[in-house]
C-alpha cells in the first residue's frame, strides 16, 4: 500500500460527456426506488456521477451536479404534480438539484485535490472514496434538514429498504448505509482506474467493503409482547381538493370499522385525517368516536384537523378511550412546506400569488411528544406522513419508549402514483433501523403492517376499503442506529466538509508559496 501514484490532473471524461452521464444518472438512480424498486440501479447511479464529477473543474463539478439532481428529482417526485400542478413539481426538482450542485461541487473539489496529488496508494483507495462518500453524506444530510424542515426523500439508502442491505439500517440509520453505499461504489471506481498498482492490491479494500456489507448479521431485536390491532383503510375521499360532504370522511371510516364488530382488539387505528370532523368541536364526531371505543372496549387513534385555540390549526392524531373520551394528543411536529402551510407568506404569496392562494390551510407545527400510552402500559409512538422521514422526530419516539410505531397518512392526494409506495419503503427502513413494528395505516394506500425484520405482516390493496386485523410484535430493543445514527452522520458530513477546507487552504498557501518563489527567482 506504499506504492506512489503519478499525478491525475485531467477529468476522466470530458466535461460535455460528463454533463450528458450525469442527465443518464437520474433515471438509472430513480429506478432503484419503488415502484420499480430494482435496488442494484442505486449502485450504478452513484457511479455514473461520480465518474461524471471525477476530476472536473468546480465550475463544472456544480452543472454536472445540478443536471444529475435535476434528471433525478423530477422523475422521482414526479407526483407532486397531482396535488398543486407542475409548477410546486419543478420549483421543489430546481431546489434540491441546487443542494446536488453545490454537494457536487465538493466532491468535484475533493476529487481534483487528492488526484493531483503525488500519494501513497492508501490515499487513492481508502481516503479519497471515504471524503467523497462523506460530501455525499453531508449533501444528504443538510438538505434533509434545511430550509424550512428540509425535504429528505431520495437519500440513495432510500432505495435499499428490501435490499440485502437492509440489515445495515440498525447499524449505522438511513445517512451510515448512505455513506457505505457511496463510498463501495468510490472505492470500485479507484480501483478500475488506478492501474499503476497491481490488480489484487487495488481490489482487496473493495472486495473486503462488499463482503461487509452483504455479510452484517441483522441487530437482534427482543420481542417483548404482542399487541392485536385493528387499522382501518376506509378508502374515502380524503384529497385535498376532492369534493365531498362534510363528516364522509367519517362515515367511510367507521364503515369500514363497523364491519369488524365482533373481533376481540386491543387497539383500532385510523389514518390521518380519517375525521373530516373534529371530535372536539362537533358532537356528532365525538359520538362516532365513542361508538368506536365502546363497540371494541378499546382505545383508539385517529387522525383528524383540530383547533383548540382560535386560529391555530394542528393536524392531529386523537387517543380516544372507551367511557372516557380523548386521553392524549400528538400534532404533527413536520407539517408539509408550501403543502399543509406556507412559511414566510408574505414574502411569497407576492411572487407567485395564485399558486400560493392554493394552500388556504395554514398548519402549526406540534410541541407535543409522539408518544401514547395506553391503558394497558404499552407505549405506541405515532407518526403522521411526512414524519416518518424526519429521522430525528422518529428515534426521539422510541426513546421515549414507542414499543410499535404507527404512521398515519393520507395518500389521496397522490393517486396510483409512486409516492405511496416510497412512504411504505421509508416506513420498512424505520422498522428496521429502529428495530420496531411500523404500521402505515393510509386512507386510500398503500397500508401495511411491517415487522422489525422489515417483512410484511400484512398489507391492504390500494383504494379499497379494508383493516388489518392481527397481532403485532413489540419491542424496546436499542439498536445502535438510535444510539448513534445522529452523532455518526453529523461526524462523517462535519469532517468531510473541513478536510475539503483544509486542503482548500493547504493549495492555497501553497499556489502563494509557489508564486513567491518564482517572483523571488526573476528578482
Amino acid at each position: 500500500m506504499n506504492t506512489p501514484l503519478p499525478l491525475d490532473p485531467r477529468p476522466t471524461i470530458p466535461s460535455w460527456v460528463a454533463l450528458l452521464l450525469a442527465a443518464a444518472s437520474g433515471p438509472v438512480l430513480d429506478a432503484a426506488f419503488p415502484d420499480l424498486g430494482v435496488w442494484p440501479l442505486a449502485f450504478l447511479g452513484i457511479a455514473m456521477m461520480l465518474l461524471a464529477l471525477r476530476n472536473q473543474p468546480a465550475r463544472w463539478a456544480f452543472h454536472i451536479g445540478l443536471v444529475g439532481s435535476l434528471s433525478f428529482y423530477l422523475l422521482h417526485i414526479q407526483w407532486a404534480t397531482l396535488f398543486l400542478g407542475p409548477v410546486p413539481w419543478a420549483a421543489l426538482s430546481v431546489v434540491m438539484a441546487l443542494f446536488g450542485g453545490i454537494g457536487a461541487t465538493l466532491i468535484g473539489i475533493a476529487y481534483r485535490m487528492l488526484l493531483r496529488l503525488r500519494r501513497r496508494i492508501v490515499v487513492r483507495l481508502i481516503a479519497l472514496p471515504a471524503l467523497v462518500a462523506g460530501l455525499w453524506t453531508a449533501r444528504e444530510a443538510v438538505q434533509s434538514v434545511w430550509p424550512y424542515g428540509g425535504f429528505a426523500w431520495g437519500r440513495v439508502a432510500q432505495s435499499q429498504s428490501e435490499s440485502p442491505l437492509g440489515t445495515l439500517f440498525a447499524w449505522l440509520g438511513v445517512s451510515g448505509v448512505s455513506f457505505v453505499m457511496v463510498f463501495f461504489v468510490a472505492l470500485a471506481i479507484e480501483a478500475v482506474l488506478t492501474q499503476q498498482a497491481r490488480a489484487t492490491l487495488r481490489f482487496v479494500p473493495a472486495s473486503v467493503v462488499l463482503v461487509l456489507m452483504l455479510g452484517t448479521p441483522a441487530f437482534p431485536v427482543t420481542i417483548d409482547g404482542q399487541l392485536r390491532i385493528a387499522a382501518v383503510q376506509g378508502n374515502g375521499k380524503t384529497g385535498y381538493f376532492q369534493q365531498r360532504d362534510s363528516g364522509d370522511n367519517l362515515r367511510d371510516q367507521l364503515d369500514a370499522t363497523m364491519a369488524l364488530r365482533g373481533e376481540d382488539v386491543d387497539l383500532v387505528v385510523w389514518p390521518e385525517g380519517g375525521s373530516d370532523l373534529d371530535p372536539l368541536r362537533n358532537d356528532y364526531a365525538a359520538m362516532a368516536f365513542d361508538l368506536v371505543a365502546d363497540t371494541f372496549d378499546a382505545p383508539f387513534i385517529a387522525g383528524t384537523i383540530t383547533e383548540r385555540e382560535p386560529d391555530v390549526i394542528h393536524n392531529s392524531s386523537l387517543l380516544w378511550l372507551p367511557g372516557e373520551g380523548l386521553a392524549d394528543i400528538y400534532d404533527k411536529r413536520h407539517p408539509v412546506p408550501f403543502g399543509e402551510y406556507v412559511p414566510d407568506r408574505e414574502f411569497w404569496e407576492p411572487l407567485a400569488p395564485d399558486l400560493i392562494g392554493l394552500i388556504q390551510r395554514e398548519y402549526t407545527p406540534g410541541t407535543t411528544d409522539s408518544v401514547f400510552e395506553l391503558p394497558a402500559g404499552v407505549r405506541v409512538g405515532v407518526n403522521i406522513c411526512f414524519d416518518i422521514v424526519d429521522d430525528g422526530l422518529l428515534r426521539e419516539s422510541v426513546r421515549d419508549g414507542a414499543q410499535v410505531i404507527f404512521a398515519q397518512t393520507n395518500n389521496a392526494d397522490f393517486g396510483r402514483t409512486d409516492e405511496s409506495v416510497q412512504q411504505l419503503a421509508f416506513a420498512r427502513i424505520r422498522a428496521l433501523e429502529l428495530g420496531r413494528t411500523v404500521v402505515n395505516i393510509s386512507t386510500v394506500g398503500t397500508s401495511a403492517i411491517v415487522a422489525p425484520d422489515g417483512s410484511t405482516l400484512d398489507q391492504l390493496e390500494w383504494y379499497t376499503q379494508d383493516a388489518m386485523v392481527r397481532e403485532i410484535p413489540l419491542s424496546s430493543t436499542e439498536t445502535p442506529a438510535l444510539r448513534l445514527g445522529a452523532p455518526l452522520e453529523w461526524t462523517i458530513a462535519i469532517t468531510s466538509v473541513l478536510v475539503v477546507a483544509a486542503l482548500g487552504v493547504t493549495r492555497l498557501a501553497t499556489s502563494g508559496a509557489v508564486a513567491a518563489r518564482k517572483r523571488a527567482s526573476r528578482s
